[in-house]
């Protein structure tokens, strides 16, 4: 497993963002795991974070102009990765992010940041039904750019309303490759070689064989 997706995870845990017991989720179903990006909430946790998504960008060769972050956590997110993307690798990008209002005084409008235009890379957490994906893809449209894809921190690979995954779905509805820094089973992988957390295995083997994409 590569070294970034091994330090995200560990990141995620020591940050209390990744959490282990009985979760139910707004589907209904219950989990073994919960991913509470919010829980990133210090200075130290946000930069190794944007470090984690620079990382995934660069290696994926994905262009892009600039990036983009859906309100709330994606202003963060959008806001760590750029930090990142120019302190790491010399790659200094716009970015932007959008109000949950439009704005009437002042500059106005749902955008703040950047000008939308070129090739938008989003940036989000996870994906759950995908309605601020889908409202941040909308809105780039609406202002004349194109969305080059969505990166996002962890996927559950669960199956959506179809046979294939939530994430396979966002990307035929978009048209847009989706990415992760990790992803469940990467999570698995990386719980069968920490003896302290052996124990979550077996739940997240049963889990991760119920609700799958096929």
């Amino acid at each position: 497993m590569k070294e970034t997706k091994t330090n995200f995870l560990r990141l995620a845990i020591d940050s209390n963002v990744l959490q282990f017991g009985e979760f139910t989720l707004k589907s209904g179903r219950k989990s073994p795991y919960f991913f509470n990006a919010g829980l990133f909430n210090t200075g130290k946790a946000i930069a190794q974070l944007g470090r984690h998504y620079a990382d995934t960008i660069v290696s994926s060769n994905i262009e892009f102009d600039m990036l983009f972050g859906p309100a709330y956590k994606g202003i963060t997110l959008a806001s760590a990765t750029a930090s990142a993307l120019s302190d790491k690798y010399n790659i200094d990008k716009p970015f932007a992010f959008n109000r949950k209002e439009s704005k009437a005084h002042g500059e106005g409008g749902y955008v703040v940041g950047a000008n939308l235009k070129g090739k938008v890379l989003i940036i989000d957490d996870v994906i759950t039904a995908g309605t601020a994906v889908r409202e941040a893809y909308d809105l780039i449209i609406s202002e004349g750019a194109s969305v080059a894809g969505l990166v996002i921190s962890m996927d559950r690979q669960e199956r959506g309303k179809s046979k294939i995954s939530a994430t396979s779905e966002l990307e035929q509805e978009l048209n847009s490759p989706v990415m992760s820094i990790a992803s469940l089973e990467d999570l698995i992988f990386f719980i069968k070689e920490d003896e302290n957390l052996k124990s979550h295995l077996p739940n997240l083997i049963e889990y991760h064989s119920k609700y799958s994409s096929l």
